[in-house]
């Protein structure tokens, strides 16, 4: 696995982590320099649109990448009051 996105929220919002050196060169082509620290320390979200476009767009450069949509983080880290 090369990129790894997880839903964060109920909206579909996805936390975009990368996973392997080429998963992380291949974000840096996407993403400006400004970014590139949020990139390597998994702090980037995105919604779920942009999350389609980005998957369509790295499987076509042939990179592998995982989502995981089922349950969000929310769902399994319920805020304890």
């Amino acid at each position: 696995m090369d990129i790894c996105l997880v839903d964060i929220d109920n909206n579909s919002n996805k936390s975009l982590k990368p996973t392997s050196v080429i998963g992380m060169l291949w974000l840096q082509t996407h993403f400006e320099d400004t970014q590139w620290e949020a990139l390597s320390n998994n702090q980037v979200i995105i919604s779920k649109e942009n999350s389609k476009l980005l998957v369509n767009d790295a499987i076509s450069a042939g990179l592998n990448i995982k989502s995981f949509s089922g349950v969000s983080m929310l769902d399994v880290f319920q805020k304890k009051n």
